[in-house]
């Protein structure tokens, strides 16, 4: 059954970037779609990150979910290409902004989410968060 979480929150995955990148035009000096995709995936997986160490969502459900649905979502292999076209395009500058941007732009959505979650989550428990 995990297989079938899994393939189906990769297909839903997959058509929520294809769809959301599409919406934001692509121009040659930039690859702002990929970038927001990126970073609305680290966003929803730093937010799962605490109710899968809570376990409140169930596991095959988590994998279907973080597995299939981030993983097809986000993807390494088409920010890799927009950062070459980039550098092949002489934008040397935007390049490096663009890497930037998604490294740090990533840990900072995914920090972002983890607090909302924590938040959320003690607000259920009346427990303190952590960090607190």
């Amino acid at each position: 059954m995990r297989l079938v979480y899994i393939a189906i929150g990769g297909a839903l995955g997959a058509l929520a970037r294809w769809k959301l990148s599409a919406a934001i035009a692509p121009t040659a000096s930039f690859p702002l779609g990929i970038l927001v995709v990126n970073l609305s995936g680290c966003l929803l997986l730093g937010f799962l990150f605490p109710y899968t160490l809570t376990r409140e969502l169930a596991p095959d459900l988590r994998l279907g979910i973080v597995t299939g649905f981030i993983g097809a979502y986000t993807t390494f292999s088409t920010w890799e290409d927009g950062t070459l076209t980039l550098f092949r395009h002489g934008a040397l500058g935007v390049g490096a902004a663009y890497l930037a941007a998604s490294f740090m732009g990533g840990l900072v959505c995914t920090v972002a989410g983890m607090a909302v979650a924590r938040r959320i989550l003690a607000s259920r428990t009346g427990r303190p968060r952590a960090g607190d």
